[in-house]
């Protein structure tokens, strides 16, 4: 059987108050939802050109005219009670489906390209699970050939300890780690990067 391979793309409905809340304690609610529409936009530009079959998994309801084109995207909505429950719910239904080759990631990594998800697909050809790492202690981006349910459970979702006790959950197993990489939570992790600049122009440092 050739291998398939499959991209899962959690996101939120971006939503004024509801997305980058943490972000917008500083920046306000319309400028957060600014910078995550273009987060929105940059993690389709690059992913919609990967030759794998793509998924957009949306948080309260699927969109239509938005930037994931329908043609491109298979488009859900996510089930479960906390993340990591949506996530295996997301993975235990692609390998039901036949993908022997399944990586998850977040809309709001500006600090991803094309080439660092075809590298992660192809690292699942060695390893059985690929982590990106986080700079906050979370993982961007999470791989795997067979379901692991335990990577989903009895974590604190949102905090500096999911990398570890993921990694301690995957002990015994064949690990490949990516670059450590940050992603997009709080103003200092976007005051440097001129895409944005536009939206935070009444901060002053």
């Amino acid at each position: 059987m050739k291998e398939k391979n499959l991209l899962i793309i959690f996101t939120r409905n971006p939503e004024l108050g509801k997305c980058k809340t943490r972000l917008a304690a500083t920046i306000g609610d319309q400028a957060a939802l600014e910078v995550y529409e273009l987060l929105l936009q940059h993690t389709a530009s690059i992913t919609e050109h990967l030759a794998v079959t793509k998924e957009v998994h949306y948080s309260t309801s699927i969109g239509e005219n938005d930037v994931w084109d329908s043609s491109k995207y298979y488009k859900k909505q996510q089930q479960g009670e906390d993340l990591g429950d949506r996530m295996y719910k997301a993975f235990a239904n692609g390998f039901e489906a036949g993908y022997t080759n399944i990586i998850i990631i977040g809309s709001d990594m500006y600090d991803l390209n094309q080439e660092d998800l075809e590298h992660a697909f192809s690292a699942l050809a060695t390893y059985d699970y690929v982590i990106g790492p986080a700079e906050d202690g979370g993982y961007y981006l999470l791989g795997m050939k067979n379901l692991n349910k335990q990577v989903f459970k009895n974590k604190s979702w949102g905090t500096a300890t999911v990398l570890e006790h993921t990694l301690k959950d995957l002990q015994q197993t064949n690990i490949k780690l990516l670059e450590e990489r940050n992603d997009v939570d709080y103003y200092e992790d976007i005051k440097d990067i001129s895409v944005f600049q536009h939206l935070l122009s009444y901060q002053n440092d």
